[in-house]
């Protein structure tokens, strides 16, 4: 691989509905226009009930989950803390602020988008995305919870499933994870 070859294809979405908090990836890997794998997990359980993904460099993001892993030790499990705190040395420190991943994080009563640029996000409608397809699957998100009864998880996976029609770099090999623990 050279340098000039892109790593895409992440879609990551997490939607807060009826006291839920699902956080959904998709599987592919796209490295230019040659899919080089279908199943690959970038959703995961954290401490204490919070889930997460990433968009991004994987050993990039696997370095930010540990980081924000210790703040919520650090912060005794309280989120938008660890977040905040995560994401002011993410923006400060030299090595960390030449990673390239974005985090997508939720517990049951929060859904925080955290960049690199300092930012901590908890949208107004309970809907969030990052990747490539992120924003088909917004799109779709918002219209299934407008439209209608479908849980959290539900909607997450639907979201993911319309985003893999339309984004060439989003599969539907999707891997749905509810905070608290339940899939």
């Amino acid at each position: 691989m050279t340098t000039n070859e892109s790593w895409r294809g992440t879609t990551i979405i997490g939607i807060k509905r009826d006291g839920r908090c699902a956080v959904a990836g998709d599987g592919q890997v796209t490295m230019n226009d040659t899919v080089v794998k279908g199943g690959a997990k970038k959703v995961r359980s954290i401490a204490g009930g919070i889930v997460g993904g990433f968009a991004g460099s994987t050993a990039d993001a696997f370095t930010l989950f540990d980081r924000f892993e210790e703040k919520l030790r650090e912060h005794r499990g309280q989120i938008i803390r660890a977040a905040v705190e995560l994401a002011r040395d993410w923006r400060q420190d030299r090595v960390l602020r030449r990673l390239e991943a974005m985090l997508l994080v939720a517990n049951s009563q929060h859904l925080l988008l955290i960049t690199g640029n300092g930012d901590v996000l908890e949208t107004d409608d309970g809907v969030a995305a990052i990747g490539s397809g992120g924003p088909y699957a917004l799109a779709a998100a918002r219209a299934l919870l407008s439209n209608t009864q479908l849980g959290a998880s539900e909607i997450a996976r639907e979201a993911l499933r319309i985003a893999s029609g339309i984004c060439v770099y989003t599969n539907d090999r999707i891997i749905v994870l509810e905070a608290g623990g339940s899939e």
